[in-house]
Order: structure tokens, then sequence, then C-alpha cells
């Protein structure tokens, strides 16, 4: 039976339930009503539950979302949490009278680092991601039993299946389809994954579009390139919504708790490798990008890696990439203060294992795939990582959640930071400079391809 993950009514009433508590919209009632009807009050971690619903059920799983919708946010959150990208800025250091934004960074670039610096990003990037895609779902215990079950723990290599005790193995399955890509002894290059994917369609829309592109070419690059199984919570509940008619503009907020999620978040790299030094013109891209799929903090996510890419590929130090990325996000949201506090564990007294514990007991009744508690790991990673390639994203992926997406992320900002020409060979040379895809017009594209064409679109 076909079950589709992230896209059943019946599975999205409960995340819609949570999405309207964490923002203070009450739903009491609403949960009395679905309870009533027998529906699961508990959200499918993985997205679907294996059967489907009555049609009864359904019916009213649908009626419950589209009321949820209807319900206003209190106005306090509207107040920190805006949406329109003037207001977002107004409400960001950037656009607070008397703190300017961070100035250009890169001018003449005289050492000549701004090329090895973007082949570092996608390189960084891609490793980051193959780092955590076989653990993507695995718990932070399960992740940690296994790094020390095969002699890899602290992280220092990709993981590996060689040795590992099969009780542990049993316990905390490896991701199904990563596993056979992903492991040491199988890497063959880099593999697909939405995570490079969403940079590709990104490059591709800046070379056809330019800095113009709209939200309305956003979604036509997602219908001309993506597949409906190649995109997943947010991505996946707009893909239908604009197959089922409405337009991008209103696309994210039709049925969909997933809009503060992480999706956006891992869309717009490209966007800062493209605007060296100029992180408010790289966010107001990301905006542009993030809206079509996410509202508040998702969009601030996508805003926020733009900027701080922006700044590293420009050669800023890892204090000022994490201070630029937060100069394009409101600074009473809840995002700037996931960044903060993760920025802050990284730099207190606290051991690794101690401050990763110490974020998911804070953040960890957030689902694994929320854009706030894996921001905060995010911050922590960067900012105890100091620069360093590899202690960064093996912070980051150790430290659990969305542990491929993290890991890509902070594996391209400390990318650019470092440069190709320094990364460590053991995390590089697996990937042999290819990239598999489904995108159209990049099939086995080299990475060292996609950086002198993120340098064109950047001129």
């Amino acid at each position: 039976m076909l079950r589709l993950s992230w896209s059943q009514p019946e599975d999205l009433v409960p995340h819609a339930f949570v999405a309207a508590e964490l923002d203070g919209r009450p739903v009491a009632d609403l949960r009395e009503r679905w309870s009533a009807a027998g529906g699961s009050p508990t959200a499918p971690v993985s997205g679907a539950t294996p059967q489907p619903a009555p049609q009864e059920r359904r019916r009213l799983a649908r009626e419950l979302l589209a009321e949820m919708d209807a319900r206003p946010d209190p106005a306090p959150l509207v107040a920190a949490e805006p949406d329109d990208l003037d207001e977002i800025l107004n409400a960001a250091p950037a656009g607070t009278p008397g703190i300017a934004a961070p100035p250009g960074m890169l001018v003449d670039d005289e050492a000549g680092r701004y090329p090895d610096r973007l082949l570092g990003a996608w390189l960084g990037r891609a490793a980051g991601c193959l780092l955590g895609k076989p653990v993507e779902k695995i718990t932070l215990e399960g992740i940690r039993a296994i790094a020390r079950s095969t002699g890899n723990w602290p992280l220092a290599s990709y993981f590996t299946e060689v040795g590992l005790d099969p009780e542990i193995a049993a316990r905390h399955p490896w991701n199904r389809r990563s596993r056979p890509t992903s492991l040491v002894e199988n890497i063959d290059g880099m593999p697909e994954d939405d995570d490079l994917n969403f940079p590709l369609i990104a490059l591709q829309l800046l070379e056809r579009r330019g800095r113009g592109f709209t939200t309305d070419d956003v979604a036509q690059a997602w219908l001309d390139s993506l597949p409906g199984g190649r995109v997943f919570t947010a991505e996946r509940v707009v893909y239908r919504n604009l197959l089922d008619g409405y337009e991008p503009e209103v696309a994210a907020r039709v049925g969909n708790p997933f809009r503060d999620w992480i999706g956006a978040q891992i869309r717009t790299d490209v966007y800062g490798w493209a605007s060296p030094g100029d992180p408010v013109a790289a966010a107001r891209l990301a905006w542009t990008d993030a809206r079509l799929s996410h509202t508040r903090n998702g969009v601030y996510g996508a805003m926020f890696v733009a900027a701080a890419c922006s700044a590293a590929v420009a050669g800023a130090g890892i204090d000022e990439v994490v201070r630029t990325g937060l100069s394009v996000v409101p600074v009473d949201s809840r995002y700037a203060a996931a960044i903060g506090r993760g920025a802050a564990l990284a730099a207190s007294d606290l051991d690794d294992i101690a401050a990763v514990d110490a974020l998911h007991a804070e953040f960890g009744h957030l689902h694994w795939v929320h854009v706030l508690n894996n921001a905060a790991l995010l911050a922590f990673a960067l900012v105890r990582g100091d620069g360093d390639f590899e202690r960064t994203i093996t912070l980051a992926v150790s430290g659990g959640w969305d542990t491929d997406s993290v890991g890509a992320t902070a594996g391209s900002i400390a990318g650019a930071l470092t440069g190709a020409a320094d990364l460590p060979a053991a995390w590089i040379d697996p990937l042999q400079d290819r990239l598999a895809t489904s995108v159209p017009g990049f099939s086995d594209v080299r990475f060292s391809a996609l950086a002198r064409r993120t340098e064109e679109v950047a001129a």
C-alpha cells in the first residue's frame, strides 16, 4: 500500500496542532473533535502512518486543517516575527537605525581567494551532507552508540558498519536509502540528496532569470525540475498546493504545518556564494525563494544562511559570519534566540557532549526537522568549530536531529572559510569531484564546474 509521507491529511493534522500551539493559537476544541472521531493525537515521526484513515475522518482532517489556517496568530507574534521582507529587515539589525549592515568584505580580492572559497563551499556542503546521510532520523543516543561501536567516536571519518555490534545495528537501524551510498566503505562520489538538489535549482535560477527572479519563477523551477518524490515536508505540501491551483504567493499557508521547519534553510547557500560581501542582497534572494514554502522562522533560516554564506566566501571570521547571518533576522524572533543559545553554549565551559545534551534538553520537544533546534545546533557547531572544517562538520552531525542538512550547511560555511585547497583529503577525495542528481541539466556534474558557474553568476 502506497503511503506518501508528509502529505496525507490525517497525518498532517497532528503536526498542525503542534505548530498552532507553538505559535500560541488555541486549538483545544479542534483536538477534541479529532479525538472524538478516532484521530491519532500523535504525529508520525517519518511523515506517514501505516494505514489510511476512513474517508469520513479524512474529510474531517481537511476541514480541521482549513480551520487552523483561518485562525489568526497572536498580535505579539506578528509584531516579533513578520513575514514581509521590508518588515523583516526593519526588525533586524541590518534595518535598525544606527546599526549598519556588515560592510562589503570582498572588494578587490587581491589574494584571489574567492574562486577557491566557492569550490570549498560546494565541496564542504557535500561532505557535511554525506557525513550526516546515514544517521538521519537516528536518535542522539543511536548516533553515539553506532560511532562508539565502530571506533569512530568522537567522529573522525565518515560512518562505517565495519565492526558494528549487530545488537546496536538492530536497535538503531541506518537510514534505509542512504546506507548503500554513504558509508565509508561504499562511497563513490556524492550521491543525490535534496540538500544538493536545491542549490542546483538556485544556481539555475540565477543563470536563467538573474537576480530579478520571482517566487513564481521558483515555483516553476520546482515543477520543471523536481519530481514530487524528491521534495519533503513543507516543499511536498506546497508542491501539491501548486498542482491544486494555489498561487505561489499563498501556497505556503494552505494546509502546511511544516512552514517553520528546516526546508527553506537548506536551499539558499548559493545566493550568499553569489553575493560575496553583500549579505542583505543575498538575504533578499533567499526571502524570494523561501516564501514559496515557509513563513516566519522558516524564512529567517533561509535568510540567515544566505547572509552567513555571503560573509564566508568573502573571508570573514566565524564570529563575523554568525553576526552577519543574524543581521538580517528579526532580533525578537525565536530564530535569533535559537542562534544565540547555540552560540552561547559553544562559548561555555561545557564539553561537547554536555553542551549538545543541554541543547536537546531545551529544544528536544521540537520535531527533528524543525528549524529552531537545528539552527541552535548549527550555531553551536560553527562557533565551537571556529573555522576548523572537520571539527565543524563532526560537531554538527554528532549533535543529531536533521544530520545531513545541518552537516551540509555547517560544511558549506566552514568549507568557504577554509578554501578548497586546504580542505582535508579524507573528507574530499571520496567525493571524486562528482555529484549525482536527477535535476535536469546537472547529470554527473563536477563540483569544480559548479564553482565556476557560481563565480560567473556572481560577476
